[in-house]
């Protein structure tokens, strides 16, 4: 499949921005169409020749119609990391569903949306239940709509690292604030991926026609502790701190205080509750290898964090 026009929701954030670069560097003379409700927040693509960007609610079934029309693919990256059981259930189920909705109208061909490693029914936190709620969604509609109907395809990525991510710079400056990094989940296991990997999975979910599984896992090529990963942080970036092991009980009272501080909290509660489950690939189904993509290793930040040389050295 070479699709002609793809609306990409989410395409202003930080996997639609690797995302609309590849598919514009793929396939030239394909339309790619991001929505956004503020259209200075999707100043970075933009620029990209064949993006529209369209403000547009995407919560609203009748801006999505509009949206949709002559379409034939749509990724779906919209999803968010903090807030109550109220705010997960919008976001990550009832926005699926909406869309589900209006691309059977539009007769929308193809579907990738993008979930997570570790969702579960019975997870323990907010986000990887709403999220496993999400997938859920969108298999019933493709149930409904039967053969030459939509062909939904589910990517699970592990956390996502990039020169742009919330995530490792976080931490990178963290470490340059403070001499000792207290930190609750340390023990917590996690697969990182490069954003330009989980990119070319989407770009490769949305052309092939002869994946053996509609499910694909992202995931890089080591399983590190968030321990390890502050850790190798500190070493790129030139500021190697301990890091001292909190009890979960002190991380809740961590993320509670930072729920507190303006703007989105860098951690909450949800966040601790969801590393009790490992973010690593569980093996039962195929990964980026399956995609002919040879994921790269965290250490490709290692450039980005090189600390600065100054203009001028005595010897």
């Amino acid at each position: 499949m070479t699709p002609q026009r793809i609306v990409i929701t989410g395409g202003s954030g930080f996997v639609g921005r690797a995302l609309c670069e590849r598919l514009v560097s793929t396939w030239p003379g394909c339309r790619l169409v991001v929505p956004t409700r503020h259209l200075p927040n999707a100043r970075a693509v933009q620029s990209l020749p064949t993006v529209d960007v369209l403000a547009c609610d995407v919560h609203q079934p009748a801006q999505l119609a509009a949206l949709l029309q002559g379409a034939d693919a749509l990724v779906h990256l919209v999803a968010v990391l903090h807030g109550d059981a109220a705010r997960f259930d919008r976001v990550h189920v009832a926005l699926p569903r909406t869309l589900a909705a209006a691309a059977r109208a539009a007769g929308i061909r193809r579907v990738v949306h993008v979930s997570a490693l570790g969702v579960a029914a019975d997870a323990p936190s907010n986000y990887l239940r709403s999220k496993a709620a999400g997938e859920a969604v969108w298999r019933q509609a493709e149930q409904v709509d039967g053969a030459g109907g939509l062909d939904v395809r589910i990517l699970r990525p592990s956390v996502i690292f990039g020169e742009d991510d919330r995530f490792t710079n976080l931490f990178a400056g963290l470490l340059k604030l403070f001499p000792l990094m207290p930190l609750a989940g340390t023990g917590a296991r996690f697969q990182p991926v490069w954003v330009g990997d989980v990119a070319q999975a989407i770009v490769e979910l949305t052309r092939r026609d002869d994946l053996t599984s509609a499910t694909v896992e992202a995931a890089g090529p080591e399983v590190l502790t968030l321990g390890q990963i502050v850790q190798r942080v500190g070493a790129m970036s030139g500021r190697p701190r301990p890091v001292l092991p909190l009890p979960e009980w002190a991380g809740m009272l961590q993320a509670a205080g930072m729920a507190l501080l303006p703007g989105e909290p860098p951690m909450s509660r949800d966040n601790v509750l969801s590393m009790r489950v490992p973010n690593v690939a569980g093996g039962t189904l195929p990964g980026l290898s399956a995609l002919g993509i040879t994921p790269q290793p965290l250490a490709r930040l290692a450039a980005h964090f090189a600390p600065a040389r100054p203009a001028y050295q005595w010897r």
